[in-house]
């Protein structure tokens, strides 16, 4: 019984034992490592495995900014807004604010008063 428990707790320690050495190497085959450098990491792009080709993840880019699924940060351009259209001239503006009515003057004055 004691050898039977010996064999199994050997097992169990060698299993261990594989898991602790192998899974830093199969880590360190990753695309990016750390390094004790300003920038913090290393780059490998031969690491690098993509299973899709370039022409197939811009295709998929492009139909995800077409249906709204990128958010800012996942996109490289800030989302396009509408354009204003042309805007008053500043004689447009003066004449404006000289013929509103007296409510719409206080109402103006309300909006930007700091009460």
């Amino acid at each position: 019984m004691t050898q039977q428990r010996l064999s199994l707790s050997s097992m169990i320690a060698a299993a261990a034992a594989v898991a602790a050495l192998g899974l830093p190497g199969m880590a360190s085959a990753a695309y990016e490592h750390p390094a004790n450098n300003e920038q913090g990491v290393i780059v490998h792009p031969e690491h690098f495995k993509s299973e899709k080709t370039r022409e197939q993840v811009i295709a998929e880019t492009k139909a995800a900014m077409q249906q709204g699924r990128l958010s800012y940060g996942e996109s490289n351009y800030p989302i396009r807004t509408p354009d204003a259209g042309p805007g008053k001239t500043r004689e447009q503006v003066i004449n404006e604010l000289r013929s509103e009515s007296p409510a719409e003057r206080d109402a103006r004055l309300r909006l930007y008063s700091a009460g």
